[in-house]
């Protein structure tokens, strides 16, 4: 189970920069919560790899700065459709 969970941090991680994905849009894309995808790149990867760690913190941190404006946007469209 151990090698499970630490095999599944690297593959999360790898498709976070590779994509320079969301931890939702991850979440949805490997079937699992929001919170495991964020617990495993945040927390478990920080032990396992801590290059990979950096650089995904990178794009975390970005995806979390430009977040107000992705809800502005959805916002937006939801009240477009609507009238």
């Amino acid at each position: 189970m151990k090698g499970i969970v630490e095999e599944r941090a690297v593959e999360l991680g790898e498709y976070i920069i590779q994509n320079r994905a969301t931890v939702r849009s991850t979440a949805k894309k490997f079937g699992v919560s929001k919170s495991t995808v964020h617990k495993d790149v945040a927390q478990r990867l920080k032990t396992i790899d801590p290059q990979l760690y950096k650089k995904v913190k990178i794009i975390l941190e970005f995806n979390k700065s430009q977040r107000h404006i992705r809800g502005g946007i959805a916002t937006r469209l939801k009240y477009k459709k609507s009238v």
